[in-house]
């Protein structure tokens, strides 16, 4: 029996490689972009994967996505939720319509897609593979609003775990270190514009960290985890019968859960002096 999986956010990176990598298993791939171009080359790169117009914040486009997809199957092995942005500031100045966006896309996206598509989920050992991060852990600095979304995912998709009638429904978080794709020049690019516009009170106060913060942000994109390897371990989770209920990848991963455990007036001021030794 032929399976079917939909990928949200597989215009670049760590969506498009996924794609490739379960296409390339004989899986039959839909792979969300928001762009014509997008949705060319993605058709292009593998016969198994077919492009579909996804915007995760746009009901009517989540909708017609639907009606595609239930036009080639009524059954999906597994949903994908990969899109993602991530937005970066001090708290003190940032503006409350940007959260928003950050939260319309990272939570309110998954969770409007898994709505709609849940009715399609395969009784038998259906899954939902979640791209949440290693910032879910909650003590980084300066990027709490990436933070915070990921956080929610993993709270609201562990409720669905727990409601949820159908029992064979597995959900899975995977929480990737630093990966190598284009979500870090684009959050600085975001975080630049907002700068720009502060008042000279907010430029004095944090210019010297967010200037190290955006640097060290531009490097991830080079310096990360390859993509590959988290499309690798969806692919074996995708196999797996009894997956579990959380991943976490890269050294630095690792680091933060376990930094995350320390009380909390520890990990703070571990956090705040490696930030103020790396600044100087």
């Amino acid at each position: 029996m032929e399976k079917y999986v939909l990928i949200t956010g597989a215009s670049s990176g760590l969506g498009e490689q996924t794609a490739v990598r379960l296409a390339q298993k004989g899986i039959k791939v839909f792979a969300g972009v928001r762009k014509e171009k997008d949705k060319d080359k993605l058709n292009s790169l593998h016969k198994n994967i077919t492009a579909v117009f996804l915007d995760v914040t746009d009901s009517s486009s989540i909708d017609q996505a639907y009606k595609e997809i239930l036009e080639k199957t009524k059954v999906l092995s597994a949903l994908i939720n990969n899109a993602g942005i991530a937005l970066a500031g001090p708290v003190e100045f940032l503006p409350v319509d940007m959260l928003k966006k950050q939260f319309d896309v990272n939570v309110f996206g998954a969770i409007a897609v898994t709505q709609k598509f849940l009715p399609l989920m395969d009784k038998n050992n259906a899954k939902i593979i979640n791209l949440s991060s290693m910032a879910s852990y909650g003590i980084f600095p300066f990027v709490s609003p990436y933070c915070a979304s990921k956080r929610a995912l993993d709270m609201f998709f562990n409720s669905l775990l727990l409601e949820t009638k159908n029992k064979n429904l597995k959900i899975v978080s995977i929480k990737p270190g630093v990966v190598s794709t284009p979500i870090w020049n684009k959050s600085v690019d975001t975080a630049e514009k907002i700068f720009e516009n502060v008042t000279q009170d907010c430029k004095d106060k944090y210019e010297k960290e967010l200037l190290f913060l955006a640097d060290n942000a531009r490097k991830n994109t080079n310096r990360g985890l390859q993509p590959e390897k988290i499309a690798n371990l969806i692919a074996k989770i995708l196999d797996a019968k009894n997956p579990k209920l959380s991943y976490n990848i890269g050294k630095d991963s690792f680091f933060a859960k376990y930094m995350s455990m320390l009380p909390l007036n520890v990990s703070n001021f571990l956090v705040k002096t490696g930030i103020k030794l790396r600044i100087k």
